[in-house]
């Protein structure tokens, strides 16, 4: 039989209350859901995709995204209203297109035959800066004697020349061998002119060769 407790002995102390969350392992605690930020406000949205087509309007080259944004009004984001603005503008006859590291309204392409009709066409680049520009634009940054060689024809000064006044293509420093000649790259005149919007996009090079000479601007 079991001794009957001792009347003199303390009463055993209680074990101490835990508070739930500390019940709980600490990788078992699920932190609150964060709340999703609001919508912006419809009309100041509206305001901003007013300023950024405009601001794409007026700009007489590709524009980034990060320029737009510093125009919009505090907390509304030029990716949302770029974004919307490229849904508006689909298939309109003018465009929002994503080129050369910005955004710029273009001409539906569906629409060039009807255009050419009345716009005056623009010249096309000769065979040998064609030729050219390929070399640079898929072996940059390339030197003068390399794009030779790659072409397998000397390379006069006009055609280089023509390049540049177009803006086609600038010098990219120079290449540490003997004589240190210019090394030559495309600039982001040529994505703009092409319809790129990074060098990623060029098309593979039989593509290119295969198809018709793009034309330039008077």
């Amino acid at each position: 039989m079991s001794e009957p407790p001792d009347p003199a002995a303390p009463p055993e102390a209680a074990p101490p209350e835990v508070a739930p969350s500390e019940a709980l392992a600490p990788e078992a605690i699920v932190p609150e859901a964060q709340a999703p930020e609001p919508a912006p406000d419809p009309a100041l949205f509206a305001h901003a995709l007013r300023i950024a087509e405009a601001l794409v309007f007026a700009s007489d080259r590709p524009i980034p995204a990060a320029r737009i944004q510093q125009a919009l009004p505090a907390g509304v984001d030029a990716g949302a209203v770029l974004t919307a603005l490229l849904a508006a503008t689909a298939g309109r006859p003018v465009e929002l297109v994503e080129v050369a590291g910005g955004y710029a309204f273009r001409t539906a392409a569906d629409l060039a035959p009807a255009l050419t009709k009345v716009v005056e066409v623009p010249r096309r680049l000769p065979r040998a800066a064609m030729e050219t520009l390929a070399i640079i634009a898929y072996h940059q940054p390339v030197t003068r004697a390399e794009i030779e060689e790659i072409r397998g024809a000397s390379l006069s000064q006009t055609t280089l020349e023509s390049l540049l006044e177009l803006g086609l293509i600038a010098p990219r420093g120079r290449k540490e061998v003997p004589g240190r000649p210019s090394l030559w790259g495309t600039t982001p005149r040529f994505l703009e002119q092409f319809g790129l919007r990074s060098l990623g996009d060029l098309p593979r090079r039989e593509e290119l060769v295969s198809e018709p000479a793009p034309v330039l601007p008077a």
